[in-house]
């Protein structure tokens, strides 16, 4: 995919318009990038180790687990070179490939954690038959078609934005290559990518929420039939982590990819985008284990299996 007017590639700006907070964001944006790893990493092995954790919930985590892993990866190392040093370029295929991967797997977060809270639904709502529902194939089903999805998306969307003509001065206001982004730096009319994009943000942001809602409103509507006031607080504690992820999630994509175009929006879309790119892949393992008594247990019983042959 070359692209005649960029052959050089493209000038990230990030924060350049704020230099002494680019040391500071350096440093926080390591910190988190590190804890993302290790939380990340850790559920994941939990997930696959400890038998208790081999049911359908903790294997869309997992997955979501993963998928916050390529997801910061994909943008995080470009990002601190850039904060780091005066160089802040990024080749055209560089550009290309980050792109295709971060909006591929951005929408499969979305597809995702609709899928999840289906299945805090059926949980909640059809206990009875939750293990008839959410049998090992239809989870793997699901979590492939969050995948596949977002895999299709990206090949749909990718190569007209990067068929643009883009200006000289290749300068694009993002930390990132973000289609929002390279759509400002086009010097051509993109009336018909801003309509895509508007589509596509409807089908993979507007709707997989819609859909969450209406879960979760099923979900509200069940638990307080419930009489007992300890049952009302298990169901919701079931949930809790799910929403809080879902919240921090949407609210900063929406910030992103709904905005009015106009020169204060785009400087805050570029904190909200740094908040969902970096962020929320952080506080995600941290949601999950410090408000979940099962994960903390399989924590323990790692720890303890460790120990084991030290103590031998």
């Amino acid at each position: 995919m070359n692209n005649k007017s960029s052959p050089e590639g493209f000038i990230l700006l990030a924060f350049s318009d704020h230099p002494r907070l680019e040391k500071t964001l350096f440093v926080v944006i390591l910190t988190s990038y590190f804890m993302t790893l290790v939380g990340n990493t850790l559920i994941i092995l939990l997930s696959i180790l400890d038998s208790k954790l081999h049911t359908p919930m903790y294997f869309f985590i997992s997955n979501l687990s993963f998928l916050d892993l390529c997801f910061t990866t994909s943008c995080v190392p470009q990002l601190l070179s850039n904060l780091w040093g005066p160089e802040k370029t990024i080749s055209f295929h560089g550009c290309a490939i980050q792109l295709f991967v971060f909006m591929a797997l951005g929408t499969s977060e979305c597809i995702l954690l609709a899928v999840m809270a289906f299945d805090r639904y059926v949980a909640i709502c059809r206990p009875l038959h939750y293990a008839l529902i959410m049998h090992p194939h239809l989870s793997q089903r699901l979590a492939t078609a969050a995948w596949v999805t977002g895999l299709l998306q990206s090949v749909v969307q990718t190569p007209p934005t990067l068929h643009l003509t883009f200006c000289s001065h290749r300068r694009v206001d993002d930390f990132l290559c973000e289609v929002p982004a390279l759509l400002h730096l086009s010097c051509e009319d993109t009336t018909y990518n801003e309509i895509q994009m508007a589509v596509a943000s409807v089908l993979i942001v507007v709707v997989p929420l819609t859909l969450i809602l209406v879960f979760y409103g099923a979900i509200v509507h069940t638990v307080l039939k419930i009489n007992s006031a300890e049952g009302r607080k298990k169901a919701f504690g079931t949930c809790s982590s799910h929403l809080l992820v879902v919240s921090f999630f949407y609210s900063s994509v929406i910030t992103v990819y709904l905005q009015p175009k106009n020169a204060y929006a785009q400087d805050r879309g570029k904190f909200f985008g740094l908040f969902y790119a970096v962020g929320t892949p952080t506080l995600n393992p941290l949601i999950y284990t410090l408000r979940n008594k099962e994960v903390k247990g399989a924590f323990r019983r790692l720890l303890d299996k460790i120990k084991q042959p030290r103590e031998s």
